[in-house]
């Protein structure tokens, strides 16, 4: 089940999602995949602690990542304020911030409207939220 709180915006009343307790550790992930095949939870455990390094290597190359089921992952970079007058002038130390962004793998139908995302159940119980703090807000 899926927690959303009430906010208010503009004068108007909205739902707002709410994540609530601590965040799912690698090791509860492990043993959450472990339960539906035959690799051991440790093994699980050592792919998932490697692959952050990796995706970084490969997006450090200039790479974008699609993990088949997940959706992609590739660096997107900021050079606010650091403007110059021509073309010939910009260069690599006007980037001041790197992110990395990730896009949920949809599935189109024939009309190339999307039906599904990858990490989005269509059967979420949404219950409102009646705690007071929470850990993150989306």
């Amino acid at each position: 089940m899926a927690y959303y709180k009430k906010i208010k915006l503009n004068g108007k009343w909205y739902p707002r999602s709410v994540t609530v307790g601590k965040p799912v550790t690698i090791t509860e992930v492990a043993e959450r995949i472990s339960a539906g095949c035959t690799v051991s939870p440790a093994d699980i455990s050592a792919v998932l602690l490697a692959l952050g390094g990796v995706l970084g290597d490969f997006m450090a190359e200039g790479r974008t990542v699609k993990l088949e089921g997940m959706g992609t992952l590739y660096y997107t970079s900021n050079a606010e304020g650091n403007g110059v007058d021509s073309a010939e002038e910009v260069s690599a130390e006007q980037i001041n911030g790197i992110r990395v962004r990730f896009v949920p793998q949809t599935r189109l139908n024939q009309r190339n409207k999307v039906v599904s995302r990858a990490l989005v159940r269509k059967d979420i119980d949404w219950v409102e939220w009646g705690g007071t703090t929470s850990k993150t807000e989306e």
